[in-house]
């Protein structure tokens, strides 16, 4: 296909990869040395891709450009969003910071012009950085943002089919399909760039439902079957311990059997999915061709991951929000051949809060104190031994989508626990070692029914033995990550 490197061709562009740079990441905030040649970065972002929507962890997807840039890089099995949702992941990207922190909680508020961004540090660098594709972040405009000089985007969610965009502050209505109008962008910034240090953030539309995938890729899915997931069937064990609101939720807009006003079929919808998410791995690609045609593909960094997660059915639910392993885990893709060894897969629990100050090491720059996330950049050379155990998730209700609330919960290597808000019933933990796929929740025993107070009293007054143990030290990782990060513990409105 035209614009599409094949796998041979890939592996033999890639080769072997060579020996890692040596450079210092001790601590969240470690700085690279600045006299280090400027390091090109690509970060390539899609909308709602699970991190199991690639062939090699599901032969479902047919994703082999993808596939051979993991096997030529590092793929991070455990990558998540500290909040699953669409504007609020974008800007944790933008800003290294939490949803709390950057106040981007819904998909219709404007990220803060003052808050410090890591293109904009990148500019001050003098890098040269675009961004091309998808903001949605204040849907209602597309004009420029700070951090960018070059600037191709559209209101909202845009069109799969003849867009229009705006190019550095003029609209242009363009004929032909978004992901290659995006990627025709992105070519052409590179090329243009190729001789000074540069950032290019590529940002898709796809998957975004309703999905329409190119021309060439129609039908490429006709009759094939999605395996369902085990906890997707209505029954009284899949519901067992869970809070009612999770099976209320299946008849929902994000439920499996009333999605989006039951006017979508599952099969065809993941069908449609997978046909379009075809088109995102041709464009990864074409950018891979390009940077080895200019001599830049062994020494650029490409970052290849997705704003969300999406269920296909866990628990009878589809979409994101919720602090399920579906929802909040994302595919993580780094390829660098002088930077990185390939063929790895890494455990290490990468978020997206750690995205920009990895950007900002890797191009030896400073990075602002009012970045949250860690750099992962020590993990790449190979510098880096110690990361982190636990992570904080916060997802924010929202009005329009009534039927998930409000959650804070805290992830560790073993162990998941939520904590909900603005409803009556259970809170969840679940030990993953022993049950990954989230069916028997631990805490399923601990309601209240005619009691006053707190939840959290009440199974702090009745738990006993181990499990008593493993609440207590959730509960207080918990409460420190929040004090941590700034949050407060209890939804609050401040003027």
């Amino acid at each position: 296909m035209s614009g599409m490197t094949s796998r041979r061709n890939f592996m033999k562009m890639t080769g072997a990869a060579a020996v890692g740079l040596a450079a210092g990441a001790g601590n969240a905030h470690a700085q690279r040395n600045p006299e280090t040649a400027k390091r090109n970065v690509v970060f390539i972002f899609i909308d709602d891709q699970r991190y199991d929507a690639l062939s090699m962890l599901n032969p479902f997807f047919e994703t082999p450009v993808l596939d051979t840039l993991a096997q030529n890089g590092i793929l991070f099995e455990r990558a998540f969003v500290t909040t699953s949702l669409c504007s609020p992941s974008r800007a944790s990207v933008l800003t290294g910071q939490y949803a709390h922190s950057h106040g981007v909680l819904d998909n219709s508020t404007r990220l803060p012009a003052s808050i410090p961004t890591f293109p904009k540090e990148l500019q001050k660098a003098g890098y040269k950085t675009a961004f091309v594709g998808k903001w949605h972040m204040g849907g209602a405009s597309d004009a420029p943002r700070p951090g960018f000089d070059r600037w191709v985007s559209f209101r909202g969610q845009g069109r799969y089919y003849d867009p229009g965009f705006n190019v550095d502050g003029d609209r242009i209505k363009r004929d032909g399909y978004v992901t290659d109008l995006i990627t025709d962008y992105a070519e052409d910034f590179i090329r243009k760039s190729k001789d000074h240090p540069f950032f290019l953030y590529m940002s898709h539309k796809a998957v975004h439902a309703d999905f329409y995938p190119a021309k060439r890729h129609e039908g490429s899915y006709e009759g094939r079957q999605y395996p369902y997931p085990a906890s997707m069937a209505d029954t009284e064990e899949n519901y067992r311990g869970k809070p009612a609101w999770v099976k209320a939720q299946r008849q929902s807009w994000h439920g499996v059997d009333g999605m989006y006003n039951k006017r979508v079929d599952f099969d065809e919808f993941v069908r449609k999915y997978a046909e379009t998410l075809r088109a995102v791995d041709d464009s990864v690609g074409r950018i891979v061709k390009t940077l080895r045609e200019l001599g830049l593909l062994n020494s650029t960094l490409i970052i290849f991951t997705s704003d969300n997660g999406f269920q296909f059915g866990e628990h009878g639910l589809i979409d994101k929000r919720t602090m399920y392993e579906a929802s909040i885990r994302v595919p993580l893709i780094v390829h660098c051949p002088d930077l990185v060894q390939g063929g790895q897969r890494r455990k290490e629990m990468i978020l997206n809060v750690d995205y920009a100050p990895t950007i900002l090491e890797t191009a030896g720059t400073p990075i602002p104190d009012s970045m949250q996330g860690q750099s992962f950049y020590g993990l790449l050379d190979g510098s880096r031994k110690d990361w982190r155990d636990a992570w904080l998730y916060e997802y924010f209700w929202e009005r329009s989508f009534p039927q998930t609330p409000t959650v804070l919960g805290v992830r560790t290597d073993r162990y998941k626990f939520m904590k909900y808000h603005g409803i009556w019933d259970r809170y969840e933990l679940y030990d993953l070692e022993t049950d990954p796929n989230e069916m028997h929740n631990l805490l399923a025993d601990f309601t209240i029914r005619n009691e006053g107070g707190a939840l959290d009293g009440i199974i702090s007054g009745r738990v006993q033995g181990e499990l008593k143990q493993v609440y207590k030290a959730m509960q207080t990782k918990l409460r420190q990550l929040l004090e941590e990060t700034g949050s407060a513990p209890e939804p609050n409105w401040r003027t």
